[in-house]
């Protein structure tokens, strides 16, 4: 069981006009460098099975802090850059304690 931090839940989209095996290798790519991350203790991309140009991305971070410096990181900026997906949205959230 992870112990509390920083989850983001985040759907993305492949661009319509990118080819799908392309996006998914950068996805994969992507998320191995997520996974390298200091302070990041999780990332993975989910792929919808209706719709393959759908992800939703599951990542843990330490802190704000560590969420903050994934957006530093070459991989980030080189999928950024990439302009392969579109953001759809993002949540922020925690863990749900059983204390009262």
């Amino acid at each position: 069981m992870f112990e509390q931090g920083l989850f983001i839940t985040a759907e993305l989209r492949i661009k319509p006009d990118i080819d799908l095996e392309t996006a998914i290798q950068a996805i994969r790519t992507f998320c191995e460098g997520m996974n390298s991350e200091e302070g990041c203790s999780m990332a993975v991309p989910l792929q919808d099975r209706e719709d393959p140009r759908r992800f939703i991305f599951w990542e843990r971070y330490e802190d704000k802090a560590a969420f903050e410096q994934h957006f530093q990181a070459e991989h980030t900026q080189r999928f950024i850059r990439s302009g392969l997906t579109d953001l759809v949205q993002a949540f922020e959230s925690q863990l749900l304690t059983m204390e009262r």
